[in-house]
């Protein structure tokens, strides 16, 4: 690899401002939030003010207090926030999300609060890898980002659980393990590899070169279709329950 490689493909350039909206992973943040517009969407009827009070806990949580932590825990986005910040950034935005909760479920249904709990313990437990890192791993992803949002917002918005939230909640989960799958050996190369060499022979005697481009682009452009697709259904189910 030649040069400082970006440890990921939306960081910015390390410094100031640029920092706080690489520490977001915008890309991923929006993903993720496209479940929770996902999951009410799906309940019998759709209120947007409790989509929009899930939006803001879930991008609390998600969005800033769980990447502040995962940052906090090795750097792996090479920023150069305080690690003061980061924790001030955690703390501030867990107490908001859980605050939220709190209020919804006194406000609407009692089951919002189990949520509300697993949600405030997993921020920490997984980016932080406590308990030996127990709860840190790629099934624990797939149920954390992907089918909790899912789950909790449809409850929140329906009462309740019911079969569609589940396969909802299943799907979500399968296209979170699909992130994970491709995010892996991305991240390993880009924040890890001093070089990439190698080539594919093929049976006709012609020789391909492998290089950073051949290895990351592939998995990366995937990764940018799948934000976009997840993002454009959620969308296209919340105007449709909204029209």
């Amino acid at each position: 690899m030649t040069g400082q490689a970006r440890p990921a493909f939306y960081a910015l350039r390390s410094g100031g401002w640029r920092d706080y909206v690489t520490l977001l992973h915008p890309p991923y943040t929006l993903w993720h939030l496209s479940y929770v517009a996902l999951g009410a969407s799906l309940a019998p009827e759709l209120e947007w003010q409790r989509l929009v009070w899930g939006l803001v806990a879930f991008a609390l949580a998600l969005g800033v207090a769980a990447h502040a932590l995962d940052e906090l825990n090795g750097r792996p986005l090479q920023t150069q926030i305080p690690s003061a910040i980061l924790v001030a950034l955690a703390a501030a935005s867990t107490a908001g999300a859980v605050a939220i909760g709190i209020v919804a479920a006194f406000a609407w249904t009692l089951w919002v609060l189990p949520f509300v709990a697993f949600g405030a313990f997993m921020v920490a437990a997984y980016n932080l890898e406590l308990f030996g890192g127990r709860f840190h791993g790629d099934t624990w992803f797939a149920l954390t980002w992907g089918a909790f949002p899912v789950l909790t917002a449809y409850v929140a918005v329906a009462e309740q659980i019911r079969v569609e939230a589940l396969l909802a909640a299943a799907a979500a989960a399968a296209l979170s393990a699909a992130q994970r799958t491709l995010s892996t050996p991305v991240r390993s190369v880009r924040r890890r590899a001093a070089t990439v060499t190698g080539a594919i022979e093929y049976r006709d005697g012609t020789r391909e070169p492998i290089g950073v481009v051949e290895l990351l682009g592939p998995p990366e452009a995937a990764l940018r279709a799948l934000t976009a697709a997840v993002v454009a259904l959620a969308a296209a189910l919340v105007v449709f329950r909204l029209s």
